[in-house]
């Protein structure tokens, strides 16, 4: 069983990111990687990937798709939305903190998460950093955004964070971002980074890929 085998039978399964299940087509243009960002924010929370992710559709289906919608909202809109994604353990504080951080990054950004990457010019610790200035988005919220915004940005590749690492080590493929982002072959690292977070958080998705690759390997 090669790592090749692995990886091939991970990505059979769990080979699309967070992003493409929340229905966002990521490119580099204002609106999309905004609601990347707000992504990030809702799957950083203690709450399951699926609320997270059902969460961010039920935000852009109601028209807060970018950061002046956001802010023009009513609390109570932003709220309601978060509810019918069934993101109500933490709705409340999670509204406000999406109003603010739709003004900050009006006010400093001009609404255009580019803007931060400018910024950083190209630097992946200083946009860590930046993302952190936005209400809600911690080191793990950041690390969330890196790890799918490498699919548009190249510079931040490779961007495998801990617990890609982890569901790597579990699955025997080591820790070396680079030789990761070659096993992940036109797939791009951005798909395997998020199959690989499936990995860390799932003891029977680790057990079925590592089964699979091996009756292919022995076929």
């Amino acid at each position: 069983m090669t790592q090749q085998a692995v990886v091939a039978a991970l990505l059979r399964s769990h080979g699309t990111t967070y992003a493409e299940d929340a229905g966002i087509r990521l490119r580099d243009t204002p609106q999309p990687l905004y609601q990347l960002i707000v992504l990030a924010l809702l799957l950083s929370a203690p709450i399951r990937a699926g609320v997270a992710v059902s969460t961010a559709r039920a935000l852009n289906e109601a028209g807060l798709r970018n950061p002046r919608r956001m802010a023009a909202a009513t609390w109570q809109q932003r709220v309601d939305a978060l509810d019918r994604g069934g993101y109500r353990r933490y709705d409340e504080s999670t509204a406000t903190q999406l109003a603010d951080g739709a003004h900050l990054l009006t006010r400093r950004w001009h609404a255009d998460p580019r803007r931060m990457r400018a910024e950083a010019d190209g630097d992946v610790p200083i946009l860590r950093h930046l993302l952190q200035d936005l209400p809600g988005i911690g080191p793990t919220g950041a690390d969330i955004f890196l790890r799918e915004v490498q699919a548009v940005w190249p510079e931040v590749v490779p961007y495998f964070d801990t617990r890609a690492l982890r569901g790597a080590e579990r699955l025997g493929l080591g820790t070396d971002g680079a030789a990761l982002t070659r096993l992940a072959g036109d797939a791009g690292p951005a798909a395997l980074a998020a199959a690989l977070v499936r990995a860390a958080l799932d003891d029977d998705l680790v057990t079925e890929c590592l089964r699979e690759a091996r009756t292919r390997s022995a076929a």
